[in-house]
């Protein structure tokens, strides 16, 4: 009982030798317990004592290298997703499309959560919640922490393997906007039955997936844990394995955040990724669908964009930067224009359809404000790092303004957009209180 049962709020640590005594007193302030329990040895043998008297003694491999593996049965679901046409579904009015999302679950702000919590605790916290990451200083070094959680459900339910490396990317996406470079991951898979053939499949596609994104960035998963049998009336959840990444920031007073600061600055789209509608939120609120596959992922490409956009910041050049996924451009333009309560006048580049070019979603894309003085050497930068950049327009304004291939398709005040954006997680919650 003593080796095996669960508890919450304890921890284990290694202390270097002689150390005891001060982390012993550092407990003591805190009104922490602490106890020696044992010490490292080289036998390559896990032994317990209890009154003297050794009650366990095993081989560590046998739970490491050489612990059982499960072979349980897998197999890929029988019906795979319906691929999907753009010809099939009309194109909508894109206001009224962008003010719905905003109040999305899956969209809106998460403010109403997170104001209820002391989020500056030590008064270490550079930026707070509700933007890409949070960003934590440490005081001896100058340098800070990033934060970040991913995972796009629809993404792994349409395809495993690129839906878990997708969360990854997006992760170390969410750290480079802020100025921070992946440094460790730690992950929560959350998955239904899986002595379900099809549930096996998805964990197991999910953790390669994985595997391959934290090598690309050489983000080593060091902690975790995995939620199976999340089932409902014989159905499982969708497939989430969360990425929890932690990146490190070099100077804590040069970070960016995903906020407009200034009038009259430029608006630049970093990366080369695709948009589509199949996978994205768009299709799946608007339109019922999902499609079959999610966005193209190319990890070189990634791992080249996340690594320019942190030295944008580290240099000094880029101050606003924040990165274009769930939603699409439209989307991330808007919480960029809320969260600064700035608005700004963009002309994105053409697509097949005026909804894939505000809605689509596709991996690989960074939205980044600069001065007009330093356009030059942000360019400059790109093209040393073999990444491409558009230019979309300026900040300014109380309206988020949007033309497509020159023609404006989208003209909306920050207020209208504000009251869905921070009023739809409140509103869903009523709206289960009333149900319950």
């Amino acid at each position: 009982e003593m080796l095996l049962s669960e508890s919450q709020e304890r921890m284990l640590i290694v202390a270097r030798k002689g150390g005891e005594r001060r982390i012993a007193e550092i407990c003591r302030k805190w009104g922490l317990d602490c106890v020696t329990v044992g010490e490292v040895t080289d036998d390559g043998r896990f032994s317990a004592l209890r009154h003297g008297k050794t009650v366990v003694s095993i081989p560590v491999a046998a739970l490491t290298e050489e612990a059982p593996v499960y072979e349980r049965p897998l197999s890929a679901p029988a019906s795979p997703p319906v691929e999907f046409d753009n010809g099939t579904i009309e194109e909508p009015d894109p206001a009224a499309t962008l003010l719905d999302l905003l109040g999305s679950p899956n969209l809106c702000s998460r403010e109403w959560i997170y104001r209820q919590y002391d989020y500056f605790v030590g008064a270490d916290t550079v930026i707070a919640p509700g933007g890409d990451a949070a960003v934590v200083r440490i005081r001896t070094t100058g340098g800070a922490l990033a934060l970040t959680t991913d995972c796009n459900s629809r993404y792994v339910s349409l395809d495993p393997f690129e839906g878990a490396r997708h969360a990854v990317a997006e992760a170390a996406r969410n750290i480079a906007v802020v100025g921070g470079r992946p440094i460790g991951v730690s992950d929560c898979l959350n998955f239904g039955n899986p002595e379900k053939p099809e549930v096996m499949w998805q964990f197991a596609r999910a953790i390669d997936g994985m595997a391959e994104a934290c090598r690309a960035f050489r983000a080593p998963v060091v902690s975790g844990n995995v939620s199976f049998y999340n089932d409902n009336q014989g159905a499982s959840i969708p497939p989430t394995p969360v990425v929890a990444m932690v990146g490190l920031v070099s100077d804590y007073r040069r970070v960016a955040r995903a906020a407009f600061a200034a009038p009259n600055e430029e608006i630049l789209l970093l990366g080369s990724g695709r948009p589509q509608l199949e996978g994205s939120e768009y299709l799946a609120r608007m339109h019922g669908r999902t499609g079959a596959r999610p966005p193209a992922l190319d990890l070189d490409a990634e791992v080249r964009l996340c690594a320019l956009c942190a030295g944008l910041i580290e240099n000094g050049l880029v101050a606003t930067a924040h990165d274009a996924s769930d939603g699409g451009i439209a989307v991330a333009l808007a919480e960029m224009a809320l969260l600064g309560g700035m608005g700004c006048t963009v002309d994105i580049p053409g697509a097949e359809r005026t909804d894939t070019a505000l809605f689509g979603e596709s991996a690989g894309r960074i939205l980044v404000v600069a001065s007009p003085q330093r356009v030059g050497e942000v360019e400059k930068m790109c093209c040393d790092a073999g990444v491409g950049i558009v230019h979309l327009g300026r900040t300014g304004g109380s309206h988020l303004t949007i033309s497509v291939c020159g023609i404006r398709v989208l003209d909306l005040p920050l207020a209208a957009m504000e009251q869905r954006w921070r009023d739809g997680l409140p509103a869903i919650a009523a709206g289960v209180r009333r149900a319950a």
